[in-house]
């Protein structure tokens, strides 16, 4: 089994939490601030420098306003990350990504 913090499906994970993040409009800095750690805690685990654990995923989520349970659900269904954003430009038009 490989290490976790390099596979794909924690790489996936990192992404539904910083859409999340993003679509809540929250910088890194408020959310460190939130959970009463350092800018760089956050830095890290969305770089993929450092591995969450569950007890830390719930506590983001919560931060964020977000349900634990229903991010979570939306993983293990393999559900498409949302990043809440409308596309713009030539990207819009083209019906890129």
């Amino acid at each position: 089994m490989e290490k976790s913090l390099n596979s794909p499906d924690y790489a996936r994970l990192i992404e539904l939490l910083v859409a999340v993040r993003h679509a809540a409009g929250v910088r890194q800095r408020a959310l460190a601030k939130k959970l009463g750690r350092p800018q760089s805690f956050i830095a890290k685990y969305e770089g993929g420098e450092r591995r969450l654990d569950v007890v830390e995923f719930v506590a983001i989520a919560r931060a964020l306003g977000a349900d634990p349970l229903k991010l979570f659900r939306d993983f293990l269904a393999n559900k498409p990350v949302k990043t809440g954003k409308k596309q713009t430009g030539s990207k819009a038009r083209a019906g890129g990504t």
